[in-house]
């Protein structure tokens, strides 16, 4: 695997690197608290992809859009939102980022632009156009990136939203996060165009490229480069970033689908380490910065956690708050 650290100065890469860490503690430590009973419904972890979420949000403006699946805890982080709110949320409390209810894969912040996890499998593929297709009406340059999974690409949402984005020329960063597997089934087994997924955008005449998504630097750079394309008004641009997910499609899997060789591989190209390497080896990150960095996200997490168990649970008059009914 060829890594670099492309256009990035010690400030940004010790940055990047604390926002994959974090990530990947809070994921950790989500897993925990849902073993313990404390987190309770669905939870689907974003441990392996953190190189896409800490690659791809950080270069969107402050009031572009972000809309995507229900493995959001990754993107919400690295959009900003408080880890104490997110986590006051996976456990259904008042404090939460949804008020509570709306749990792992409903994170929501307006003020962040970050419009929702979606638990329909391609759900906010259409969304995502809606929102461009508003920013084209007031004649804004903002752009609206949209995360899904390659086994959203099956679903006709996908197909529509693309046409429609292509056709009106649409500010849209269709972003799909390849972890090779639907639920438990591999691309190859459900897609009959295989693993490399963006050549699909052609049939819409969307430029489209294939990324390692296991590379920050990668990530980080083709996203740029995608948005200014997207901004300037010509039109959605079609991102795939081939990843892989370490954990099972959700704390409900044992992942019994995977050999223990396939997972192993994909391990020892683990995008922390493999970043931590070759920053070290560049001269941006310390032994002292890494070390600083863990103890910070350390304290972040545990406050997160104590945030979230301290906080009271929705009131049941809350039942009837937000409903647009007469």
């Amino acid at each position: 695997m060829s890594l670099s650290t492309k256009n990035m100065d010690a400030e940004l890469a010790a940055k990047l690197f604390e926002l994959m860490c974090l990530i990947r503690r809070f994921e950790e430590e989500s897993a925990r608290l849902y073993m313990l009973g404390k987190i309770k419904g669905f939870l689907h972890l974003y441990i392996g992809e953190e190189a896409v979420a800490a690659g791809a949000i950080p270069p969107l403006r402050e009031d572009d859009y972000i809309v995507t699946h229900y493995r959001d805890h990754g993107h919400a982080l690295a959009r900003g939102l408080k880890p104490n709110a997110i986590m006051a949320e996976l456990m259904g409390k008042e404090t939460g980022c949804s008020g509570g209810k709306g749990g792992s894969m409903h994170l929501f912040d307006t003020e962040k632009g970050f419009m929702g996890g979606y638990a329909i499998v391609g759900g906010q593929l259409p969304i995502a156009t809606g929102l461009a297709l508003a920013i084209k009406q007031r004649g804004q340059d903002q752009v609206v990136a949209c995360f899904f999974g390659d086994g959203a690409v099956n679903e006709g949402e996908f197909h529509e939203a693309l046409n429609l984005a292509a056709l009106w020329k649409l500010p849209v960063l269709f972003f799909l996060e390849n972890n090779l597997y639907g639920m438990g089934t591999h691309v190859e087994r459900s897609r009959a165009g295989g693993k490399d997924i963006f050549d699909a955008a052609s049939a819409y005449k969307i430029p489209a490229k294939q990324i390692n998504g296991m590379d920050l630097s990668e990530v980080r750079e083709t996203t740029i480069d995608a948005l200014n394309r997207v901004r300037s008004g010509d039109g959605p641009v079609f991102l795939e970033a081939i990843c892989y997910r370490f954990r099972g499609h959700s704390m409900a899997d044992p992942s019994a689908y995977r050999k223990s060789t396939e997972v192993d591989e994909w391990r020892d190209k683990d995008p922390l380490e493999s970043f931590k390497q070759t920053a070290s080896q560049q001269g941006l990150l310390s032994a002292e910065d890494v070390l600083r960095i863990s103890d910070s996200v350390e304290k972040t997490v545990k406050e997160a956690i104590l945030f979230g168990e301290e906080s009271a649970r929705p009131p049941a008059e809350s039942l009837y708050e937000h409903v647009y009914a007469e």
